[in-house]
């Protein structure tokens, strides 16, 4: 079956700001699965930062300590293209996703979305219906209309102190954070950011809403360029729903001369941007789910197929048959999973251990009166780890030599210690003047963490051992 499709229909047009949006409140099978994976994400946002792994936070990105922290594994500033390409593998995960289920991560799993929502429950909880909303809004002020209100922002609030204080004790150790919030003891600093993003999500949340998804997000413009005919989105069967006007339940629409659809509103009622599906395909449009459910409760309702508003393709617009994964499709996860498989095993092949090797500048080496030529070096050892180890130093590829270091070489977790060398050989045992060796580092407790330094002993001239 073909669907008289237009081309105008196509077309992206322009988004006409229609004032506050009063979203109604649905319920259907999408959107138990978005109220689900709503759930869990918020809940596990909040319950991260308490989650303890050896003792300490399990996940914190300590900014003032310049280390980002993930249960076992800790990156330092050295490890900044680690962070990259996780990054990277991300944002090519995105792109696969958004290629072949289109805004699927703008409907279900965004920030934005999930915080959005949830205000919109507590206001419908608290001021009733959209109807009864939209009404209480055109009210003139009365105690019962500010109560109202003063109810729903002082929860809006609430949540948002919660939001903000949760994500800042991804940055700040949340026991501390907590406790000096209950103290009301907490730095400027703190406070400061603690309000601003209060601000930010009671702001979004509340007041901006779709705004944020239209004209402030990024994505809501590049993601068009990652579509294509097969891409899934949600769309208006056109050519199953026009003529389109409302009628009784026991009317035959065929008698009538017109479609399945009702004209009952319910999907530009729904939906978070305020848009009408029946108009074509909009970039504003996020492809929760909300008109879907609606439409397909309507046509229940009127024992009408479900299915004139879901989640299709344009290929399948234009009455052609689907296809499953295309090259580009394809292309994207197969890049995605590359870059997964190749940052997890660069992290796990990963030595928690960093050297580096400066020697002495006022002199290359010194030759006492008995012919031992002694070079003396300093060791830069950074542990990486998130446990204190003890360490130790050994050299190889200079044979007979003799090695003088500290003895207790203990190394606080994240910290760099310097640590003294001087190595001490009979010159006339060398050949060369300068010979290429290596210096051996290895955490004692931990025998698998362990890292080789090639570095150069310099002897001097032949002429310096003739006699």
């Amino acid at each position: 079956m073909k669907f008289d499709i237009k081309e105008e229909d196509l077309i992206i047009k322009p988004y006409k700001s229609t004032g506050s949006i009063q979203v109604r409140e649905q319920k259907g099978a999408y959107q138990k699965i978005r109220r689900l994976l709503s759930w869990l994400l918020i809940i596990t946002f909040i319950l991260i930062p308490f989650i303890q792994y050896s003792g300490q936070q399990a996940v914190l990105l300590d900014i003032e300590n310049q280390q980002f922290r993930f249960f076992s594994v800790t990156f330092w500033p050295q490890d900044f293209i680690l962070l990259a390409s996780v990054f990277m593998a991300g944002a090519f995960a995105l792109f696969f996703v958004t290629s072949w289920l289109g805004r699927v991560w703008c409907g279900y799993v965004c920030p934005q979305t999930v915080w959005t929502l949830a205000y919109i429950w507590v206001e419908h909880r608290i001021e009733g219906t959209r109807n009864q909303r939209i009404a209480l809004d055109k009210q003139k002020h009365s105690f019962a209309k500010l109560q109202k209100k003063f109810v729903k922002h002082f929860i809006w609030l609430l949540m948002s102190v919660v939001s903000a204080s949760t994500f800042i004790s991804y940055f700040i150790p949340a026991s501390s954070l907590y406790s000096d919030i209950m103290q009301l003891n907490c730095t400027g600093l703190v406070t400061f950011w603690l309000c601003f993003f209060t601000l930010c999500t009671y702001g979004n949340a509340g007041w901006l809403r779709e705004k944020v998804c239209i004209d402030m997000c990024p994505y809501a413009r590049f993601q068009s360029a990652m579509f294509d005919k097969n891409t899934l989105l949600v769309a208006y069967d056109k050519e199953r729903g026009e003529n389109r006007a409302p009628r009784k339940l026991k009317d035959d629409p065929k008698q009538l001369g017109l479609g399945d659809c009702v004209d009952c509103n319910l999907c530009v009622e729904v939906c978070p941007t305020g848009i009408d599906i029946r108009n074509g395909m909009q970039y504003e449009c996020i492809n929760c789910g909300l008109c879907v459910d609606a439409c397909d409760e309507t046509m229940s309702r009127f024992n009408y197929q479900k299915g004139l508003i879901s989640y299709t393709s344009e290929q399948q617009l234009f009455g052609q048959k689907a296809k499953g994964l295309n090259v580009k499709v394809l292309t994207y996860g197969v890049i995605t999973a590359v870059i997964f498989i190749a940052t997890s095993f660069w992290i796990n092949s990963r030595v928690p251990l960093e050297t580096s090797i400066l020697r002495d500048r006022n002199a290359l080496y010194r030759v006492n009166y008995l012919g031992v030529v002694e070079n003396t070096y300093t060791l830069k050892v950074l542990n990486k780890t998130q446990q204190a180890l003890h360490y130790k130093i050994s050299v190889q590829g200079l044979e007979y030599s003799n090695v003088t270091l500290p003895k207790n070489l203990l190394i606080a977790p994240g910290t760099m210690r310097e640590i003294p060398i001087t190595i001490s050989i009979d010159g006339q045992t060398l050949h060369e003047s300068i010979t290429d060796f290596s210096f051996n580092i290895q955490a004692i407790e931990q025998p698998n963490i362990s890292l080789q330094k090639a570095t150069m002993f310099y002897r001097g001239s032949n002429s310096e051992y003739a006699g």
